[in-house]
């Protein structure tokens, strides 16, 4: 398979005259119990430019969003109208990210091309790592349906143990024009951007990572399997969705060149040393918190993967036999059971140990369940040989270094 098949060189869009502090805000899926962090953005970005007005935080999703996806739409029409973007031409932007938890972890920008890619255990070349829940997407296809732009927060993972693709582009950054350098808001770092408009290195470098021969000595499979998702799961399905939405009765000129077809992404290393696997760790609301801890001791074994159950401060370590993804997966599978019994039980899912322990604090009617963390060199040959593991089984790294929306894209 040809990489321009996969990947699409797209026309960036970046504010002109912005206060990129103000601009730039975490992804919409993090912090979805802690409404304090996004009021206190809210209050910080006033009312100045920001993505703040052209995103949909998750914590704010209810039975009727009609009001609050009618004036991000207007707003981003607005946006457009006034002149407030800057397209850069066809290029990507390379990415230099730093926080308090790592020095540098670098990606590229760029687009791919939704028909390469399934939420479903099929193997194209760009493939989901955790199961999606189907129920989840409506609600951001109705976000997504009538908006005139996309900002991602998707970043995909290349398998690239020799640093082939990204780490060429990154030494020769001082050639390059500088678009961007700036500290982030609300704890998240450091972030520098810079246009890349010769792209053929790249390309021919992700090229090479989809050969026949490459691909059978990584996974005994020679099918194309060049991006796994690593976060932003289901805005790609959302993205997908919307897309098969649309194709059905364009033109073929259409169908190869409308906007939507093409969804921007963060593309990162999988082997970046700044780049760390972290457990995503269960939240569970409204039930009887010392029932649900004696009952979940019924799974337990005296080997494998480490669980920690807590209730006010009060804990019970445990082990689940088999490897993470098994653990992960026989909790998931006792939540769904206990809910029968509970049906008001309400699970979130928690980035950060400490972020979890003060939510079970402040809650007597809440359990929180602490897993280990997968092994990150282990996740394309997982996905090659058994497909999609359990939702949420993994994060990559804490919520404060989770991507911040910056760049755009037309999509319509």
């Amino acid at each position: 398979m040809r990489i321009d098949e996969i990947v699409k060189v797209p026309n960036i869009l970046l504010p002109k005259n912005a206060n990129m502090e103000k601009w730039a805000v975490i992804a919409c899926d993090q912090f979805t119990s802690q409404k304090d962090y996004w009021k206190n953005l809210e209050e910080f970005v006033g009312d100045d430019l920001s993505a703040m007005n052209l995103i949909f935080p998750e914590v704010y999703l209810s039975k009727d969003n009609t009001k609050r996806i009618n004036k991000i739409n207007m707003t981003m029409q607005n946006y457009i109208n006034n002149g407030v973007f800057e397209e850069l031409g066809k290029g990507f932007v390379l990415v230099d990210r730093s926080t308090k938890y790592n020095e540098h972890r670098l990606g590229i920008v760029l687009s791919v091309d939704l028909e390469k890619y399934s939420f479903k255990n099929e193997k194209v070349p760009i493939r989901a790592t955790e199961g999606t829940i189907i129920e989840r997407i409506p609600p951001r296809v109705k976000i997504r349906e009538n908006a005139n732009l996309e900002l991602p927060h998707i970043m995909l993972l290349i398998d690239d143990k020799e640093d082939t693709v990204i780490k060429p582009v990154y030494e020769k950054r001082e050639q390059l024009k500088k678009l961007y350098d700036f500290d982030l808001n609300l704890n998240g770092g450091h972030i520098t951007g810079y246009f890349v408009e010769e792209t053929d290195g790249v390309m021919n470098a992700l090229q090479d990572l989809i050969e026949e021969d490459v691909l059978l000595k990584k996974y005994n499979d020679s099918s194309a399997f060049l991006f796994a998702v690593g976060d932003g799961n289901h805005s790609l399905a959302t993205a997908k969705t919307c897309w098969d939405n649309i194709k059905n009765g364009l033109t073929k000129e259409e169908f190869e060149n409308h906007p939507a077809r093409y969804c921007l992404v963060e593309i990162v290393n999988l082997y970046d040393e700044a780049l760390k696997f972290e457990p995503i760790h269960r939240l569970v609301k409204n039930v009887d918190a010392v029932d649900f801890m004696e009952k979940i001791n019924g799974i337990s074994s005296l080997k494998g993967a480490s669980v920690e159950v807590v209730i006010h401060c009060t804990s019970h370590n445990m082990k689940i036999e088999g490897d993470v993804s098994q653990s992960i997966k026989r909790v998931d599978e006792f939540i769904n059971s206990y809910k029968k019994d509970y049906p008001q039980l309400e699970v979130d899912y928690i980035h950060g140990e400490d972020n979890l322990l003060t939510l079970v604090s402040q809650d007597n009617n809440a359990v929180g369940i602490l897993l280990d963390k997968i092994q990150k060199e282990s996740l394309f040959k997982a996905i090659s040989e058994g497909g999609v593991l359990n939702r949420k089984s993994f994060s990559m790294g804490e919520a404060e270094e989770k991507r911040y929306y910056i760049e755009a894209k037309k999509i319509k």
